[in-house]
């Protein structure tokens, strides 16, 4: 069986263990990102391949510690060249996840190793 394409999401945990957030709240952040992502990346081959198959979409929810290890998995994306977006909730102005474009697993090699899988 072939590699799929996957949106990898990113979601501080912190947000619900410190902060308190309602689950819902927590869940609409990495929707927000996912959605972002697809939108500002529209034109890459790779997000035309990924939305072509509605039906065989493949998204992976992890979890970060925090804000600092949040904009920590965005530097490495950065230096990896895999386009994400971060996505900032307004108006608090807090980073609360990133996704990235939908993406091999095997591109990301150690970019998002320090992340778990949401629980």
């Amino acid at each position: 069986m072939s590699e799929a394409r996957t949106i990898f999401i990113v979601i501080r945990k912190d947000l619900q263990k410190v902060l308190n957030w309602p689950l819902g709240s927590i869940v609409t952040q990495g929707c927000h990102a996912s959605t972002s992502v697809i939108w500002k990346f529209r034109d890459d081959e790779r997000v035309k391949e990924y939305t072509s198959d509605l039906e065989n979409m493949h998204k992976v929810a992890l979890e970060t510690k925090n804000e600092a290890s949040l904009l920590k998995m965005a530097e490495n994306l950065k230096q990896r060249n895999i386009p994400f977006h971060l996505w900032i909730e307004q108006p608090e102005n807090i980073p609360t996840c990133l996704a990235t474009i939908p993406v091999m697993r095997s591109d990301l090699g150690d970019a998002l190793k320090k992340c778990q899988l949401m629980r």
